[in-house]
């Protein structure tokens, strides 16, 4: 596994203004936060509005992203059906991406052994690292803590992106699961609490808008400082919120568009944050001093 570092940005893919995907502007995109200290870059996740792209526009994603920057990227490939997670994990292969993230099934809501069957057939057949992840809040079905420590023994099964909010359950992955299988936040706020009990970095929304500051407060607490850690922590914390305000990634659009870094609308079935979401948005970026 060629290594993601702590800092893995989940990043907006950028429209153009007929909500076209703006290969251009991810490219700088990608440039910018890899400047500003993201370690790796999640490419066609939540926050990349995935579910509305192409296969097509996704490899054609991957390509661009992977060529305008020296850090990893990782393919966001998973969906509810195994077979077409697969493929699509194939294609990005083929892309020449450094690993692959697959989301818990949605809407069919898979047992545990389905699960681990579901996770174990696509990381065998795609052969690239790969990252789980665990986000009930959208699909609705939880990766059950045993189930991840069974699936850290799979080869290629290399992380998790925890996002169920539950720290008992990642304090019990992180306990039980093999050595090396590294444990990522998936909630920006719950970020210092899970490396404080042995995780390992965050997949980040906020970085989009935050990178510079996200890692230092990363940095500070592996390099010692937890006091300098939480009180990092606890100024961004605002912004973290603002940006889980309405659906991801509606607000983070928002926030890079008010920062004059132009990333386009949303295409249906999002929409574009109104007047209520962007005030909540641009009061946590005047806070944290990024906006004026």
């Amino acid at each position: 596994m060629k290594e993601w570092g702590r800092l893995v940005t989940a990043m907006v893919t950028p429209f153009d203004e007929h909500l076209n995907v703006d290969y251009e502007r991810a490219a700088l995109l990608a440039k910018k936060l890899v400047d500003e200290g993201t370690t790796a870059l999640l490419v066609s996740g939540t926050t990349g509005e995935s579910p509305t792209l192409s296969a097509e526009e996704k490899c054609e994603l991957f390509r661009v992203v992977k060529e305008a920057v020296n850090v990893p990227v990782i393919a966001g490939v998973g969906t509810n059906n195994t077979k077409a997670s697969v493929e699509m994990g194939m294609m990005a292969k083929s892309c020449g991406v450094d690993g692959i993230l697959a989301v818990v099934p949605y809407y069919n809501k898979p047992p545990q052994e389905a699960l681990f069957r579901h996770f174990k057939a696509i990381a065998e057949e795609v052969g690239l690292p790969m990252m789980l992840y665990n986000v009930p809040s959208r699909t609705s079905c939880n990766l059950e803590a045993s189930t991840t420590v069974a699936l850290s023994k799979v080869p290629h099964i290399a992380a998790i992106k925890e996002a169920s909010g539950n720290l008992d359950q990642v304090v019990k992955i992180i306990k039980e699961a093999r050595e090396g299988f590294l444990v990522y936040s998936g909630d920006d706020s719950l970020t210092l609490p899970i490396l404080a009990i042995g995780g390992y970095g965050v997949v980040s929304t906020s970085s989009n808008v935050a990178s510079a500051q996200m890692r230092e407060m990363i940095d500070a607490f592996v390099g010692g400082d937890a006091e300098r850690a939480s009180k990092l922590h606890l100024k961004l914390f605002n912004l973290m919120k603002a940006l889980f305000v309405t659906t991801n990634p509606i607000p983070v659009k928002a926030a890079l568009n008010m920062l004059g870094f132009a990333v386009g609308g949303l295409r249906l079935p999002l929409v574009e944050a109104n007047s209520e979401v962007e005030e909540v948005v641009k009061r946590a970026l005047v806070e944290l001093g990024l906006l004026k």
